[in-house]
């Protein structure tokens, strides 16, 4: 670790296979978490580069669709190996501008190489069918078919995973894309258009737009270019993208948000719930969809329950994430250190505990690991998404009641379930309303799996087979 070269590399645009540097752009500033001090500029797209931008995937979509999907797939699988042969760089880069510890930011850049050579590999399999006909002389086919022109939005939490899902898939289905990864963690996104250009991937397939958010995705979703459009974000963003495209009868997929409830029945092992708990709960400092944040733990094991998880929480090292020692970096913005304090402030003035954690000192953008305990369901942390390292428990009693309480909100992404009753381990998931529930373990889908939630998390699925499918339409085409 120390022998690793620590510089934040220069950020480009990439259009139609230019790359366009800060220093033929205005830029914006990208900060480093843990200082808070700027690392690197970020070049900021003109109107003329989105239309740019635009024209090149309109114009490279027919060549890249006719690919052949072997072809496709070697790209794809070829920029992976790249991702993985350039780790330390772009871990490097990922710790500065996110935050998240290196040897996380290494986990992420492997973790996105084995998703793209999943998906990769569903390029082949797009398949149609035969239907049989009522007339003697005739066929009918229904064939799969790449939609068109993709845009595509994603956040800062996941900087490489997230783009690297989004533009896997379409890629793989034979779509071009046109992305906007976020400005906080540019450096990113740009090192996996580098791998996939470097890949063989042809000019015009794959543009990276940096700039002002709400300019670029409106032009974007409006162009009669773009014939899908997918967004990793907020609610409130995903559902005004969704109102801007549906005006315009395109297809949308969303990946929003998630308030992840955990039920702790009292059959359960509670000491090792709370260990599994904690490695979930600092996870990228508890800036996750999926992250754990309701904890309804059973009357008879509740006091247990806190007591050993408030002790790990409280022994958590916080710092640097270049620092060997550190276990949970900071939050990846100013904003997000902001939105911590109304959290547990609300939810103390309503009566919960504070069991460990709390704000903590430094230049950067710190906060301990937080426990709320014995938080009613009132409380601002119980219906509204922390987005950092917060946690809060609740008792229950009742199984019907606790799933009531589980499903009350509009969130529908991920839920976490722990017994040793095998019946009840089969019965839950199917009652809990939500699109990913782990049993007995934290942490949902794989580099392989369907990932995606219901109701106001979103729809789709940015990962698995299904990634892929999002992507294709169905023609069918009737002979005589």
């Amino acid at each position: 670790m120390h022998s690793v070269d620590r510089s934040y590399p220069d950020l480009h645009l990439l259009i139609d296979g230019r790359w366009i540097g800060a220093d033929e752009r205005d830029t914006v500033d990208v900060e480093n978490p843990a200082t808070g001090e700027h690392v690197g500029r970020v070049p900021v797209a003109s109107e003329d580069d989105v239309e740019r931008a635009l024209e090149a995937a309109d114009r490279a979509f027919v060549p890249w669709r006719d690919t052949s999907p072997h072809r496709r797939a070697a790209v794809l699988m070829r920029g992976a190996q790249l991702l993985r042969e350039r780790r330390e760089e772009i871990a490097v880069a990922m710790t500065l501008e996110n935050g998240k510890p290196y040897g996380d930011s290494l986990g992420e850049v492997d973790y996105t190489a084995d998703i793209i050579d999943s998906l990769a590999s569903e390029a082949p399999r797009t398949y149609g069918h035969v239907l049989p006909t009522a007339a003697e002389d005739g066929r009918t086919l229904v064939v799969s078919e790449p939609i068109g022109p993709v845009a595509a939005f994603t956040p800062w939490n996941y900087p490489l995973t997230v783009p690297g899902r989004k533009v896997a898939a379409a890629l793989a289905a034979g779509c071009t894309v046109v992305i906007k990864p976020a400005e906080e963690t540019p450096a990113s996104a740009v090192a996996l258009a580098r791998a996939l250009t470097d890949a063989g991937l042809p000019n015009g397939v794959l543009n990276v737009l940096f700039g002002d958010p709400a300019a670029i995705s409106t032009r974007l979703i409006a162009s009669p270019v773009i014939r899908k459009v997918s967004f990793t974000g907020s609610i409130g963003v995903g559902t005004l993208i969704a109102r801007q495209a549906g005006g315009l009868a395109k297809p949308v997929m969303l990946e929003l948000g998630g308030h992840a409830p955990v039920l702790v029945f009292d059959d359960a092992d509670v000491d090792a719930v709370a260990r599994q708990a904690l490695g979930a709960k600092i996870h990228n400092t508890g800036q996750s969809c999926g992250s754990p944040v309701r904890f309804y733990v059973h009357e008879r094991v509740h006091e247990r329950f806190v007591e050993r998880f408030a002790a790990l929480l409280d022994a958590v090292r916080v710092g640097d994430g270049f620092d060997e020692a550190t276990e949970m970096g900071p939050l990846a913005n100013s904003r997000r250190l902001a939105a911590m304090g109304p959290f547990v402030d609300d939810a103390l003035a309503r009566g919960a505990t504070l069991a460990a954690g709390g704000p903590a000192d430094g230049n950067g953008f710190y906060y301990r690991p937080t426990l709320l305990a014995g938080v009613p369901d009132d409380a601002l942390v119980m219906h509204d998404e922390p987005f950092g390292p917060i946690a809060a428990t609740s008792t229950f009693s009742d199984e019907d009641e606790v799933l009531a309480r589980a499903n009350g909100l509009p969130y529908g992404l991920a839920a976490y379930l722990f017994t040793s009753d095998a019946d009840r381990a089969l019965r839950i998931p199917r009652r809990l309303d939500v699109g990913m529930v782990s049993v007995n373990r934290f942490g949902v889908g794989a580099r392989d799996t369907f990932f995606g939630g219901r109701k106001a998390s979103g729809f789709g699925s940015e990962g698995g087979p299904e990634a892929v499918d999002e992507y294709l339409v169905r023609k069918l085409i009737a002979q005589g």
